[in-house]
């Protein structure tokens, strides 16, 4: 591999980190051939704590509690605690990154209320992804209990959309 193209690629790369920041992108995955067994595959992405402000409730600690014994955490991270809409098990989550809306059309009413009843494959949302607009459908018929997005807020990959019970 020449130094020409090592420094190519370098530049290719940092213009991809630019895009991903001047358009408000999480991620960019790019593949490029230059010949039958010379490709460059790339993957620039951006990670944030939240794609939606979620509130979450701690409780107070007891007054003159002893000291919690400390527990190893499990290898993938924190346990998700009680209040955590992504631990309920009718959380709807995205199956992409995205952004979120709420209605088929600025203007036009919601697809679903917090409080409607819902059919199996009956849309709740659109996430948008690449000027690409994807229903979300119901996994399970139930009552809409919370929407936990706001419409137009980008949404994270595995991110609980709204609760459905």
């Amino acid at each position: 591999m020449s130094t020409e193209r090592i420094s190519a690629d370098v530049a290719f790369i940092r213009a991809l980190a630019e895009l991903l920041n001047e358009n408000d992108l999480t991620e960019i995955a790019v593949k490029r051939e230059y010949g039958e067994s010379d490709r460059l595959n790339v993957k620039v992405s951006k990670h944030t704590l939240s794609a939606a402000p979620v509130q979450v409730h701690a409780p107070a600690p007891a007054p003159h509690a002893a000291p919690a014994p400390a527990v190893a955490a499990p290898a993938g991270g924190e346990r998700p605690s009680p209040d955590d809409p992504a631990a309920h098990p009718g959380a709807v989550t995205s199956p992409m990154v995205g952004t979120a809306y709420l209605s088929p059309e600025p203007g036009a009413d919601a697809f679903v209320s917090v409080g409607d009843q819902v059919a199996v494959g009956q849309t709740l949302m659109i996430i948008e992804a690449m000027k690409t607009m994807n229903h979300i459908p119901a996994p399970h018929a139930g009552t809409v209990k919370r929407i936990l997005v706001a419409d137009g807020t980008p949404v994270e990959y595995g991110a609980p959309l709204m609760i459905v019970e």
